[in-house]
């Protein structure tokens, strides 16, 4: 059965921000056969990563996509509707959210031609809004930044978000905004992380940036997450267009945690019959460890198994040395060795694609003639 394409739920819209589908929610119970909603709630999205749950008291039918003219405070405001029916129970769940306890808002209505046009031309003002305010408060001597504004969708309020490292007295802003504007306005902050998650970007990895895409919360990010993963204490490799330490630094951490977990201190020395080791580098899911005989410089590593480590700390431990490593050389030689990719059928070579069984053409067989006939003439006449 084919599908009315113009009718189909739209995951985003163009009206509604560049990351209008950051926080997309996959109806998985949409293409069931149609029952009764069990519940009259709503969830509405606005500008970026601000969402909110509405009550559905009209009895309006709605579905996934539509624009909704919903209450505010004061006025109205206009959203995407982004889920209904049961799923909205399990969203107000997973955000620890109460139905008996919250206080919902209505749903006036489906918003109408006029009020989509009101809204867009609310939304055309923004960026102006938001460079206009930010020398505002440079002439105010204030020490904060003005990320991004929201117009209500009526256009009688703004929401400014701002970043601030310390407190900021803004009333005296707000009273310049209110008189240049003619709204009421809401001052907001948030962190570096947030601000880049609603701006967004691209980062290193050749990706828009996580915190703008799908990423609904932030996590604490240490520079031990970069220790336990053996990477190297670079500020300006493991800072983020934030500023501040790349999320992606905890993806792969309880991996790197889980395989540490039988690996010994890395602070303890080995002693040997010949010398002192030292710590030098660890390949985790290699269970390798390099150490080396000075910690002043990292020549001649020794590379050794994570159960030959912790052998030759026990006997440390019982006051015995170990015996010698053997010929450090071949196995300085078996670390550097990388193993995985080999080149076996020369892929990198140039020349991989001539045929070198093919015999030379007449062309070739006269040019070699006539430069053999040419030397034997130069031989007769010297």
């Amino acid at each position: 059965m084919e599908q009315n394409i113009s009718s189909a739920p739209k995951s985003k819209c163009d009206s509604c921000g560049d990351r209008c589908g950051k926080l997309e929610v996959y109806d998985w119970l949409g293409d069931l056969p149609e029952i009764p909603d069990p519940t009259d709630i709503v969830e509405v999205q606005f500008k970026n990563t601000r969402k909110g749950f509405y009550r559905n008291t009209s009895q309006t039918r709605l579905q996934k996509g539509d624009v909704v003219a919903v209450e505010a405070s004061p006025g109205h405001d206009i959203g995407i509707v982004t889920l209904t029916g049961e799923l909205v129970l399990l969203q107000m769940k997973k955000n620890n959210i109460a139905p008996s306890s919250y206080e919902f808002k209505r749903v006036y209505r489906k918003a109408k031609p006029v009020d989509i046009e009101k809204w867009d031309e609310a939304k055309a003002l923004e960026r102006e809004t938001m460079l206009e305010s930010r020398t505002m408060a440079w002439n105010l001597g204030l020490n904060m930044k003005i990320g991004d504004v929201e117009y209500q969708g009526d256009r009688t309020k703004a929401i400014f978000y701002y970043i601030a490292d310390e407190r900021v007295d803004f009333r005296e802003l707000i009273k310049v905004l209110a008189d240049r504007f003619k709204v009421r306005i809401e001052m907001r902050q948030i962190g570096a992380r947030q601000e880049a998650g609603r701006i967004g970007g691209i980062g290193p990895c050749g990706r828009e940036l996580c915190c703008s895409t799908w990423m609904t919360n932030f996590v604490s990010v240490t520079t031990n997450a970069a220790r336990y993963q053996e990477i190297s204490l670079n500020p300006q490799k493991l800072a983020g267009q934030c500023g501040k330490l790349k999320c992606c630094l905890n993806y792969e951490l309880d991996a790197y945690l889980d395989a540490q977990q039988d690996f010994p201190n890395t602070s303890i020395s080995l002693e040997t019959e010949e010398a002192t080791y030292y710590h030098f580098k660890t390949d985790v899911f290699k269970r390798l460890m390099w150490y080396v005989p000075s910690r002043d410089h990292s020549g001649n590593p020794v590379m050794l198994d994570v159960d030959t480590v912790k052998e030759v700390i026990a006997l440390n431990k019982n006051g015995k040395k170990a015996p010698k490593f053997g010929n450090q050389s071949a196995v300085q030689s078996n670390a550097n060795k990388e193993v995985g990719y080999e080149n076996v059928v020369e892929e990198d070579s140039i020349t991989r694609f001539d045929d070198k069984t093919k015999k030379p053409t007449k062309r070739r067989k006269k040019k070699k003639y006539n430069k053999n006939r040419n030397n034997n003439r130069g031989d007769g006449n010297n």
